[in-house]
C-alpha cells in the first residue's frame, strides 16, 4: 500500500513538474517576443521602426500591437499613403495587344511562350511564386457561393476544384474582424463570369478586372461603369501598383512593410501574371509593395494590382499548394480567387 501510494505520489510530481517547465517555457518566449518588440519599436533604427508598423498595421489579428508603443501620428506617418493611393488614370486598353494564344492559334502554329509558366521570386526578405498564363480568356473570378451574413467562403484549393481549374489564388478582400472571420462576406463589389455577384452599381470601387476583351482593367470605378465597360470578372482591393506602364511608388517609402502578398498584372502581349510571396517565416519575412512592382515590371506588366494578403495569400497549381501559407491554421476561407481555366 505504502509503495502504491510512493508511486501515485512520484507520478503526479512528474506532471506537476512537466506543467510548470511547459508554462515557465511558454511564458519566457512571450517575455522574449515582447522585448525583440520593445527593441524594434524604441530602438535607434528609424527604417526597422516603420517596417514593423506597417507590417503589423496591415494584419487583422494583431495591429494593435503597433498601437503598443507609438501614437496614431507617429503610425500615420510611419504608413504614409501609399496603402490607399487612389488614381484618376484610366486604363487605356490599347496599350495591351493580345497576341495568338501559345499553342492555340489556329493555325498549325505555336508560340513561343508556353500555355502556363510558374516562375520561383526571390528578393532580400522574400520568396514566392509567379504563374504566367498566356491566354488571359483564361483567366477569372471564382466565388464561394452565396455571399452575405450566415454563409461562409471556400479555401482556394476548394474552389480550384469546384470550378474545374488548373490554378488559382486568393482574391478580394473580406470583412475579418480580429482575424477570425469565415470568408462569407465580401468588402466590395465581385463580379464572376458576366454577373455582379455583390455590390451596388452607384458604389465607387478600387476595381481589378478583365473585360470582355480580357485586357485587364486596374482604377477607380462605380459599379455602373465596370458593367459599361464589359467587365466580365473583377473583384476590388489595392492599392494599384502599375497603371498604363506607369508605377505607382514614386515615394519609394516601403510601402506597407514585410508581408505575404498577391497581386495580379498583365503584360502588353496580354500574358496573365498572378503572384503569390510567402511571408512570415524565417526564409521569407515578406514583401513590401515596392518589391511587387519590381517584380511586376520586371516581368514585362504595364498593369498590376495588389491583391488581399496575408494569411489568406496563396497559390494552388496543378493540384498542389505551391506557396506556404503563413497562418497556424492554415489556408483561409474567402469569398473570391482568381483561377485558371484548362486550355481548351
Amino acid at each position: 500500500m505504502a509503495q502504491a501510494k510512493a508511486k501515485q505520489l512520484t507520478i503526479g510530481k512528474v506532471i506537476a513538474r512537466c506543467f510548470i517547465v511547459f508554462f515557465t517555457t511558454i511564458i519566457l518566449i512571450v517575455f522574449g517576443l515582447l522585448m525583440i518588440m520593445l527593441v524594434i519599436a524604441k530602438g535607434p533604427f528609424p527604417t526597422a521602426q516603420k517596417i514593423f508598423v506597417c507590417s503589423v498595421k496591415e494584419t487583422s489579428a494583431i495591429k494593435f500591437l503597433a498601437d503598443w508603443f507609438y501614437t496614431d501620428e507617429q503610425i500615420a506617418e510611419y504608413v504614409g499613403t501609399f496603402r490607399s493611393n487612389t488614381t484618376d488614370e484610366v486604363t487605356n486598353p490599347d496599350l495591351v495587344k493580345i497576341t495568338a494564344k501559345a499553342s492555340e492559334d489556329g493555325n498549325g502554329g505555336e508560340s513561343d511562350r508556353p500555355a502556363t509558366e510558374l516562375v520561383e521570386v526571390t528578393g532580400t526578405t522574400y520568396r514566392g511564386k509567379l504563374l504566367k498564363i498566356a491566354d488571359p480568356s483564361r483567366v477569372f473570378v471564382g466565388i464561394s457561393g452565396e455571399f452575405g451574413k450566415g454563409h461562409e467562403g471556400k479555401r482556394v484549393a476548394e474552389m480550384v476544384s469546384s470550378y474545374g481549374a488548373i490554378a488559382g489564388i486568393n482574391a478580394g478582400g473580406f470583412e475579418d474582424n480580429g482575424g477570425v472571420g469565415n470568408g462569407g462576406t465580401p468588402l466590395a463589389m465581385v463580379i464572376s463570369q458576366g454577373e455582379m455577384k455583390w455590390g451596388v452599381r452607384g458604389a465607387s470601387y478600387d476595381v481589378i478586372g478583365f473585360d470582355d476583351n480580357n485586357i485587364l482593367h486596374v482604377g477607380t470605378m462605380t459599379g455602373q461603369q465596370a458593367i459599361d465597360a464589359g467587365i466580365r470578372d473583377a473583384v476590388c482591393f489595392g492599392p494599384m501598383l502599375i497603371v498604363n506602364g506607369k508605377p505607382l511608388n514614386e515615394e519609394k517609402d516601403l510601402g506597407g512593410g514585410l508581408n505575404p502578398r498577391s497581386a495580379i498584372g498583365q503584360t502588353e502581349d496580354g500574358t496573365v501574371l498572378i503572384l503569390v510571396i510567402d511571408g512570415r517565416q524565417p526564409g521569407s519575412l515578406g514583401a513590401t509593395y515596392d518589391d511587387l512592382i519590381s517584380v511586376m515590371l520586371q516581368h514585362g506588366a504595364v498593369n498590376a494590382a495588389n491583391l488581399d494578403g496575408g494569411s489568406s495569400s496563396q497559390m494552388i497549381y496543378d493540384g498542389d499548394l505551391v506557396t506556404v501559407c503563413s497562418s497556424l491554421n492554415g489556408p483561409r476561407k474567402m469569398p473570391s480567387c482568381w483561377l485558371v481555366a484548362p486550355e481548351q
